[in-house]
């Protein structure tokens, strides 16, 4: 059984000061959780190493999917393939962060990955400030977390410019280039989560400003600006899929932006490979039943306790658990049934006294660099709460 401790909360009137209002769901209870998973060492170092070891396979099945052309089969929409091969074909295109969910890796049971969020994971504020917040305002050692999540992006900021080059020579080649910062108007908790990775990057050094979606200016053959200012880089949080479904005539100006070398664009494109949960199958054939792997496939599984998902799903929607005789055992509605779906062996997530199930996020910035907890049913959705953690050895 999974371990929790009970702290005193922070106010809402101290997560408003630091810009943290989307504290209480649309139910009224507060998302964020006044407990703590404990946590090993050990179990932290499995974490980490897990994160570690899955990135390079997926480098690994990236170029796979790109020399075999397998687009159609991860439900890559059309009208990004090229600039997704573009991104992938030059290291400046670097990928900054994402975030691994796990099931198990504690209690005694074995890491298995659901799926990797790529391009834009969410939680990614309170993993690096509300559960270090937690520790401090409850008189704990704040050096017992697996959280350097804000550090890390600022290392692989530097990146961007010294590539696999030692982060630390970032002033010795940086050349004044700019990052732009854009979320959509009108969503506090997208806004505020750019402005944190924006604060990450002038720490380490660059120059950037920010603006809304809206506000941005294209130009396919002079790149991208604000007002009449033009900048090299232009971080995005908006999900590759929805500029290529909803904003056709972007996404083609994208294109023509990183084909002439006028911007480039965070996270990038070839992230979308990543964040297909198709991907999840081309994973389980080229390394078939590694232990950090669920048996993945485009069919149902046949006799297995499975999960029914589309590509690109978020937040739980449109996720159907099955008994090993294909009963429903939960199911989710939702507005990506468009998608394709996969199906993936069940893993359970570890509970705790209560009942309640947990599954563990693992943000990756060129490594493994911090851990958060979900906590909900058996699929966790938009009302799954936020758990921080505290290493108790």
């Amino acid at each position: 059984m999974l371990h929790v401790e009970k702290i005193k909360p922070l106010s809402k009137e101290f997560l408003e000061s630091i810009g943290f209002y989307w504290h209480t769901d649309a139910d009224q209870t507060s998302y964020v959780a006044d407990e703590l998973v404990l946590v090993s060492n050990d179990e932290v170092e499995a974490y980490y190493a897990a994160a570690n070891e899955l990135y390079d396979m997926f480098a690994e099945a990236g170029q796979y999917v790109i020399d075999n052309n397998l687009f159609h089969e991860l439900n890559i929409p059309f009208n990004l393939v090229e600039l997704i091969k573009n991104s992938w074909s030059n290291d400046v295109h670097w990928h900054l962060y994402g975030r691994f969910d796990f099931a198990g890796g504690v209690d005694g049971k074995p890491i298995k990955l659901i799926e990797f969020n790529a391009d834009t994971p969410t939680s990614l504020y309170e993993t690096a400030i509300i559960q270090w917040a937690m520790l401090k305002a409850n008189g704990m050692d704040e050096a017992k977390q697996f959280n350097t999540v804000f550090e890390a992006l600022k290392e692989n900021f530097k990146r961007l410019v010294v590539l696999g080059g030692n982060p630390e020579d970032f002033a010795e080649y940086y050349e004044g280039w700019k990052i732009l910062f854009s979320s959509i108007r009108g969503n506090i908790e997208d806004e505020n989560t750019t402005r944190l990775l924006q604060t990450a990057a002038n720490e380490a050094g660059f120059h950037t400003d920010f603006a809304y979606v809206d506000k941005v200016g294209f130009s396919g053959s002079e790149g991208i600006f604000k007002g009449d200012e033009n900048f090299e880089y232009w971080f995005k949080l908006v999900p590759w899929e929805n500029i290529a479904i909803e904003e056709g005539d972007l996404a083609l100006l994208l294109d023509e932006i990183v084909r002439e070398q006028k911007a480039i664009i965070l996270n990038p494109a070839y992230t979308l490979l990543f964040q297909s949960k198709a991907f999840m199958k081309v994973l389980w054939d080229l390394f078939p039943n590694h232990p950090l792997l669920l048996e993945t496939s485009f069919d149902p599984l046949k006799g297995k306790k499975q999960v029914e998902k589309r590509a690109f799903g978020r937040e739980g929607a449109n996720t159907i658990i099955y008994d090993s005789d294909m009963s429903v055992m939960a199911k989710t509605e939702g507005e990506y049934g468009n998608f394709k779906p996969i199906y993936q062996a069940y893993a359970e997530l570890p509970r705790d006294s209560e009942g309640q199930s947990y599954q563990a996020g693992v943000f990756f910035a060129y490594e493994g660099c911090g851990l958060g907890f979900r906590r909900g049913g058996l699929i966790m959705e938009n009302f799954s709460k936020f758990v921080g953690h505290r290493i108790k050895d």
